[in-house]
């Protein structure tokens, strides 16, 4: 589907999805980076705290296949321990110059040492050197100290492969429902949404 007709999208039909939401979603991120959508790899997701209130940033999507949607933080960041409290989270892609989203929602797992070490090898040196240097979410007075601690790791692995911190890692959201939102003039927007039944995917159609 290419195009855009007024304040909303071409449409979307039952006959239009794929049978399961990942080949789905690879359909339609195929379109968000063929449109132009600026970083269609970032999602919104929403974990909550110890008390159950919520909590949502943006995080890069790095790999997304049957298993689920892969994504990379460290794990002292306020979203990795609400993850350890309640490994349940939402997520959201907004591809909003095709008029489109994709919400999902389900648990989520950690992602094997072995994979975290080769997404963390695959890195930019500068945010290798990053992930060692800052604390998430951690406060600091100013951001001097921020570049005192990478000026300290710069020269620490200076003339070295940089290693995946001990703290640094990976997650995995194992999707139990997926909607794809397609947004149509008149705010009669066409709605499909996947539910997980055992091994197999229910779709249905949703109202506006």
């Amino acid at each position: 589907m290419t195009g855009l007709v007024g304040e909303g999208g071409p449409g979307l039909d039952r006959d239009d999805l794929a049978a399961d939401p990942v080949t789905q979603w690879h359909r339609w991120y195929t379109d968000a980076q063929e449109g132009g959508v600026y970083q269609p790899e970032a999602a919104a997701l929403a974990t909550v705290d110890e008390r159950g209130r919520p909590d949502v940033r943006y995080v890069l999507a790095r790999g997304v296949d049957e298993r689920g949607v892969r994504f990379f933080t460290d794990e002292r960041s306020a979203k990795a321990a609400h993850l350890a409290g309640t490994p349940y989270a939402a997520m959201a892609f907004g591809w909003l110059e095709l008029h489109r989203q994709v919400r999902l929602r389900g648990r989520v797992e950690r992602v094997p040492a072995d994979e975290a070490d080769a997404y963390f090898a695959s890195r930019p040196r500068g945010s290798q050197l990053g992930a060692w240097a800052s604390h998430q979410s951690a406060v600091i007075p100013e951001r001097e100290v921020l570049d005192r601690q990478v000026a300290e790791v710069e020269a620490r692995f200076a003339g070295q492969a940089v290693p995946r911190p001990p703290y640094w890692g990976g997650y995995r959201l194992v999707p139990e429902v997926a909607e794809f939102w397609q947004g149509r003039t008149h705010r009669l927007h066409d709605r499909f949404r996947y539910r997980r039944d055992g091994d197999a995917w229910i779709i249905e159609r949703l109202s506006p």
